[in-house]
């Protein structure tokens, strides 16, 4: 864990380095660098370093997680964390607001998301004669409806990302090898491969996405809304 002054620090360079992975793809050594960088930093940071580091009043910030718009898990600690990867998304979505000129740029950020979310189709999600059954059926049908949607919108610099986090677990013994190869030599091929393992509906697309390295790409909405599409 990073001491608070060397915070602030971590999470910008985790930003530029976000930045830099859209920018060469290729390079796995950037995506290995980032994922140490927010390991240090903790996985998540409390909503007022978040507020802070997103140049939002912690009021507006709070008002948004209350309303269930950003996600929040709870640490160890008990108390709630915002992760990382999804302040880095909310942070690009409030820069892009501030470089066209917008007001209100949280607010913005989390309207857009919630466009994104109405976009999402029910016959995207879920197709005739998926029933959820039980709730073990329900949560294995969210997860496709979840990895359906990202499939949608997947391109080769979010594949080389997902590359480069499960070459972090296999490297640091996350994720069971087996999985780690296999998730490898899809994520190497192209991009239509990409998307029929994970959209795959059999038992090994199963597996895959209970191995999933495609967490944390949907906003808190579109979550919302597959979740109350299947429930």
């Amino acid at each position: 864990m990073a001491r608070q002054g060397d915070r602030k620090g971590l999470f910008e360079n985790i930003v530029r380095l976000r930045r830099a992975e859209r920018q060469a793809p290729h390079n796995p050594e950037l995506g290995r660098v980032r994922l140490d960088l927010e390991a240090m930093l903790g996985g998540t940071v409390a909503p007022a370093f978040a507020a802070k580091m997103l140049g939002v009043s912690h009021t507006a910030l709070n008002r948004w997680i209350e309303r269930e718009e950003v996600p929040v898990v709870l640490t160890p600690s008990g108390r709630r964390g915002i992760p990382i990867s999804s302040l880095g998304d909310l942070w690009e979505a409030i820069e892009r607001q501030r470089r066209n000129g917008g007001a209100h740029v949280l607010e913005a950020a989390v309207f857009e998301a919630r466009d994104r979310a109405d976009k999402l189709r029910s016959q995207d999600l879920i197709r005739d004669g998926e029933s959820t059954g039980d709730a073990g059926r329900a949560s294995e049908l969210r997860s496709l409806a979840y990895h359906r949607a990202v499939a949608r919108r997947l391109d080769r610099k979010t594949a080389e990302m997902a590359l480069a986090l499960v070459r972090y677990w296999a490297v640091r013994g996350s994720i069971d090898s087996r999985y780690a190869a296999e998730w490898e030599q899809i994520l190497e091929g192209p991009l239509a491969g990409v998307r029929k393992a994970m959209e795959d509906e059999g038992p090994r697309g199963r597996d895959l996405r209970q191995n999933s390295p495609f967490a944390g790409l949907l906003s808190e909405a579109e979550r919302r809304a597959i979740a109350t599409e299947i429930g």
